[in-house]
C-alpha cells in the first residue's frame, strides 16, 4: 500500500493542512503524539477512527516534506 495516498489536502478540512482520510486529523498532530512520546498502540486505543497505516501515512508524508522531494516524486 501507498501510504501517502492516505494524506488528503483540502481547503474545507482543518484550513487546508495536510490530514489522514479526509478527517480532522492533522499530520502534525498525528507526527505531535508521536513525539510526546505515545505509541501506535496508545495513540489507535484513544483514538479508536485512526488506523496503524494512518500513523504510517503521517510519518512517510513527514520523510518526504524532510527528504527535500516533492510528494510527486514520491508518489
Amino acid at each position: 500500500m501507498h501510504y501517502l495516498e492516505r494524506i488528503t489536502i483540502d481547503p474545507e478540512v482543518c484550513h487546508g493542512k495536510p490530514c489522514v482520510r479526509g478527517m480532522r486529523w492533522p499530520v502534525e498532530v498525528i507526527i505531535d503524539m508521536l513525539g510526546a512520546g505515545m505509541s501506535f498502540d496508545d495513540i489507535l486505543e484513544d483514538h479508536p477512527e485512526l488506523e496503524r497505516e494512518d500513523i504510517l501515512a503521517c510519518l512517510s508524508y513527514a520523510k518526504v516534506l524532510v527528504s527535500g522531494r516533492s510528494l510527486r516524486e514520491a508518489a
